[in-house]
C-alpha cells in the first residue's frame, strides 16, 4: 500500500552544474523569490517533508536539510535519487515512496503528488509527462528499489534514467499544458538558460 500523498517525503534535485546558465540557477531571482523558493512553495503543501540533493560544499539558501550524493563527481540525477532513497530508509518513517522534482521547475502542478500516487503501485515508479515529453526526474520512487539502483550505478555506464526505468514497472502520468493569456505553459518548464528565465518571468507576471 502506498503512503497517503501528504505523508510522502520529497527530494529536490539540485546536483547539476548549471552549465548553460553559467551560475547556480536554483538561487536566481524570480518574482521576489528564488527559483528554488518557487519550487518549495509549490511542493510543500503536497508532502510531509522536503530535503535538498546538492553537493556538500554548495551554498544552500533554502534552509532545507542537505542530502548530497553518496559518491563524488556529480554523476547525474540517479545518484541523487539513490541518496534520497537511502536517506528515506534511514528515517523513522513508514513512507513507502519518495517524490523527486528538479530545482528549476517553478510551475509544478499543485496536484503533482496526488496524481502520481493515484497511478502508482507499491513497487511501481510513476513518472510525469507533458506535451509528449517524459520527465523522469519528476517521479514517485518506491523505496524498495534502492538496493537495485545502488547495484545498477556500480557500472559507470549506467547513468541513463530511462534505461533504469525500463528495469522496473513504470507508469506515466500526463499533465496538461496551460493556456496563460494565449501563451502555452508547460507546467514542467525548467529553467536552463537566460532565455528560459525570461520566459518564466513573463508567465509569473501573467499568473499574478
Amino acid at each position: 500500500m502506498i503512503t497517503a500523498s501528504n505523508d510522502l517525503p520529497a527530494l529536490i534535485l539540485a546536483g547539476g552544474r548549471s552549465s548553460r546558465m553559467g551560475q547556480n540557477k536554483a538561487d536566481l531571482p524570480l518574482a521576489g523569490k528564488t527559483i528554488l523558493g518557487h519550487v518549495v512553495d509549490r511542493l510543500a503543501p503536497q508532502v510531509i517533508s522536503i530535503v535538498l540533493n546538492a553537493p556538500e560544499a554548495s551554498e544552500d539558501l533554502s534552509g532545507l536539510r542537505l542530502v548530497p550524493d553518496l559518491r563524488p563527481g556529480q554523476a547525474g540525477p540517479l545518484e541523487g535519487v539513490l541518496a534520497g532513497l537511502f536517506d528515506l530508509q534511514a528515517q523513522d518513517t513508514d513512507a513507502s515512496h519518495l517524490v523527486t522534482v528538479p530545482c528549476d521547475s517553478p510551475f509544478l502542478p499543485l496536484d503533482l503528488v496526488a496524481r502520481l500516487k493515484a497511478d502508482a503501485g507499491p513497487e511501481t515508479i510513476a513518472v510525469a509527462t507533458s506535451d509528449g515529453r517524459t520527465h523522469p526526474v519528476l517521479a514517485l520512487w518506491p523505496k524498495s528499489i534502492a538496493d537495485d539502483l545502488e547495484h545498477w550505478l556500480v557500472d559507470p555506464d549506467n547513468r541513463r534514467l530511462r534505461a533504469f526505468l525500463d528495469r522496473h514497472s513504470t507508469v506515466y502520468v500526463d499533465f496538461p499544458i496551460l493556456d496563460i493569456g494565449g501563451e502555452m505553459l508547460d507546467p514542467f518548464l525548467n529553467i536552463n538558460t537566460p532565455e528560459d528565465l525570461a520566459l518564466a518571468k513573463r508567465f509569473t507576471e501573467a499568473l499574478r
